[in-house]
């Protein structure tokens, strides 16, 4: 019986944890909801151990903890595929950014040439209105 409470308790560490973080900020909502799932399922777990034995014989699994694994094993290969899912996203939308940020440049940089050759077509932008030298940092 100790050892029930004791699952409980952490599982219900993980469900506050995982609420302080989404109030934080530092965990986004569509996160969220599978950590928040996936620590109600471990208080339920962790609060009646025959559910799983039951679950484990219905399936044709002798002993309940391979269910378990078994089930671990599934859930991280999903959350590696969203994962890389996400990171495929992000790459692209960093290239795109990278693509827009040299060609925001090289139109700078000709800009700022023409204006220096004296050939620029806007007559009303005098020194006062250049901001400056724009670097990749700013």
């Amino acid at each position: 019986m100790r050892v029930i409470i004791i699952f409980v308790i952490i599982a219900l560490m993980l469900l506050v944890g995982v609420i302080l973080m989404l109030r934080a900020g530092k965990l986004k909502e569509k996160y969220a909801v599978l950590w928040l799932i996936i620590g109600v399922v471990c208080v339920v777990l962790a609060a009646w151990p025959e559910l799983l034995a039951a679950a484990a014989r219905l399936v044709g699994i002798q002993v309940a903890s391979n269910l378990l694994f078994a089930l671990a094993i599934l859930l991280l290969l999903g959350i590696c595929l969203q994962l890389s899912m996400e990171v495929s996203a992000q790459e692209d939308k960093v290239r795109r950014l990278a693509e827009e940020a040299a060609i925001a440049r090289e139109q700078l940089e000709r800009a700022e040439a023409r204006l220096a050759a004296g050939g620029g077509d806007d007559e009303s932008a005098g020194p006062s209105d250049d901001p400056g030298p724009v670097s990749a940092r700013d």
